[in-house]
């Protein structure tokens, strides 16, 4: 039986902007994309403001590196990160990379390594600037994270009448679903995550309180569903409509 292959994922983190009550949600989400070959933070340890990342340290295997804040006001700790990554970059090795911050200075890094032809996954909280959300593939916001692992942090489903006020939400999924759809306006589950995906890196049902796509599309009221029989082996699969196209 043949191994499936494992994409090969560089995993740096700035310590500088990123909690350490993220971190077992944040192996977790990377599994899900392939193996973390390398894992790297960036910061100034000799500093107690990143004594809870000592602790997470050695459990998560995940190597530090130091890098001093040599002028006040100035964070010496993204450069290191910039610099480490294109030397990552040009050894060739790696599928992607995934970048831990809130920092809008990875922008350009994130770009350039998806120039090369490499999936960059961000991570950071809801206050991350658009341009460094925008430019990579997938952005997930850490409170999702966080939501994990404390209960206490769980983020609220929301309502019906919430999604629907969402005008964006809406508008993205509705054209994700006409984009994905055949002629009689059915579109498969699956094809329309991919669909929105490619327009909208931040998007994530778990922002809005929901494990799967699927939940959040019947939590709004606004499409049909459908499951199918596929093919001889008798798979089964979903398929929505939006149901202004109800016949």
């Amino acid at each position: 039986m043949a191994v499936e292959k494992s994409e090969r994922l560089a995993v740096l983190i700035d310590a500088d902007n990123t909690q350490p009550a993220i971190i077992e949600g944040l192996l977790a989400e990377v599994a899900k994309y392939g193996t973390s070959s390398v894992k790297r933070i960036y910061g100034d340890w000799t500093t107690t403001a990143l004594r809870g990342w000592k602790e997470v340290l050695l459990e998560y295997s995940i190597q530090p590196i130091q890098q001093f804040g040599y002028t006040k006001g100035k964070n010496a700790t993204d450069s290191a990160m910039i610099i480490d990554a294109m030397d990552l970059l040009y050894t060739g090795k790696f599928h992607g990379f995934c970048i831990v911050s809130s920092d809008s200075d990875f922008t350009k890094l994130a770009s350039r390594i998806r120039e090369s032809g490499l999936i960059v996954y961000g991570f950071g909280e809801k206050k991350t600037p658009s341009p460094f959300v925008s430019a990579c593939d997938k952005f997930i916001y850490t409170e999702v994270l966080r939501a994990k692992i404390n209960e206490n942090e769980s983020i609220a489903k929301k309502s019906m009448a919430e999604l629907k006020q969402d005008t964006r939400l809406v508008r993205l999924l509705r054209n994700a679903v006409e984009a994905s759809s055949d002629e009689s306006g059915w579109a498969h589950l699956a094809t329309t995550g991919s669909n929105i995906a490619k327009q909208s890196s931040e998007f994530d049902p778990r922002n809005y309180g929901y494990g799967k796509l699927g939940e959040l599309l019947a939590a709004t009221k606004l499409f049909d569903f459908e499951e199918r029989i596929i093919g001889e082996g008798q798979s089964k699969a979903i398929y929505i409509r939006d149901k202004r196209k109800k016949a």
